[in-house]
């Protein structure tokens, strides 16, 4: 049983004006191969850390973080983050992002995507503790499930089904929140738990299975749009580089409360269908909208409630819709064939 009490490694020196230690920070990031996670480890690297990037690739992919390789502050791990993670030299922040985190992936994959929030999560708060490093949880909107509160705030308990079939990533995600503060309470890691609503951009697998891939392809390929259910269950849409800054801020908060749960997403709410028109405006596709069954368990509302990081984190998105499916379509049309 591990004692109750651990010695910290001492902390790296800090400079008198700025939030990171005045010696070169080092930053591992678990899933750091896959969509968001590679776009961490740019904005990472352009501020100054040295990167430890581990990663099975399951549904990450070396395409993502091929064009870091020789950067002398890059490294990457080809690794399973359940297996014991064990790293040479001091670390002072865990960033943990490893989960499939698509519905696709999960229906799949369900006991790899609980494994991966509870030993992987388990083994990644191992690394943190044994090297006195901060440690950051990449949570999920799914832990409100299908909520009954609108919009989302993090005080809300949620509505979730834990033996649905989404229920894997939902209670996995659950589950990696209770570790993240357990490891808080009993051994004093510095923690943050940061909580993602639907985020769009650059990077999404074309094959992903959540709705800006499957829309986005389907409008470039001038096919059908599928829109489950009757097309009024609605959400928000951040955009990659917005969601990421406040990630980034969320780990360098300093206020008393930043080791509760944090809302980050987009709170400009729209129906699928009016999703799915915007699609076709931006793309100019011939496509028409087509509707099939709404899953089991589909949420039917996702707002986030931000006031939380506005106040703490003095963040907000910045990039409305428009402009952040240029980049997003530009970047499917280079993926899909000709």
């Amino acid at each position: 049983m591990p004692p109750r009490k651990t010695a910290k490694t001492p902390a790296p020196k800090r400079s008198r004006n700025a939030r990171t230690p005045a010696v070169q920070p080092v930053s591992v990031v678990t899933g750091g191969a896959g969509f968001l996670g590679s776009h961490l480890v740019e904005l990472l690297l352009s501020r100054g850390h040295r990167v430890v990037v581990i990663d099975n690739l399951v549904t990450g992919s070396t395409d993502n973080i091929q064009h870091l390789a020789g950067n002398p502050d890059f490294r990457f791990i080809k690794q399973d983050v359940t297996e014991y993670l064990y790293l040479d030299g001091s670390v002072n922040y865990v960033w943990h992002l490893a989960s499939p985190a698509s519905p696709i992936d999960y229906l799949e994959l369900p006991i790899q995507t609980l494994k991966v929030g509870s030993l992987g999560t388990h083994k990644a708060l191992g690394l943190a503790m044994s090297k006195g490093a901060r440690f950051l949880l990449t949570s999920t909107s799914e832990v409100y499930g299908d909520p009954l509160v609108h919009p989302q705030t993090e005080s809300y308990w949620g509505n979730v089904n834990p033996i649905g079939p989404r229920g894997c990533y939902d209670e996995s995600k659950r589950f990696a929140e209770a570790l993240t503060m357990a490891y808080h309470r009993e051994h004093g890691v510095e923690t943050r738990i940061v909580r993602i609503f639907n985020t769009y951009g650059p990077r999404m697998r074309v094959k992903d299975g959540r709705v800006v891939p499957a829309f986005v392809s389907q409008a470039l390929g001038n096919k059908p749009i599928t829109v489950f259910g009757d097309g009024t269950q609605t959400r928000s849409f951040c955009f990659v580089s917005d969601l990421i800054e406040g990630i980034y801020r969320l780990m360098f908060c300093e206020h008393a409360t930043a080791n509760q749960p944090c809302n980050i997403g987009n709170p400009h709410e729209m129906t699928m269908l009016q999703f799915a028109q915007e699609i076709v405006r931006a793309t100019g596709s011939k496509s028409r909208v087509v509707h099939k069954p709404l899953p089991q368990d589909d949420p039917k509302q996702r707002k986030p409630d931000i006031t939380r990081a506005r106040e703490i984190l003095g963040w907000e998105p910045r990039i409305n819709l428009a402009e952040g499916l240029v980049p997003t379509i530009a970047y499917f049309r280079s993926k899909l064939p000709v």
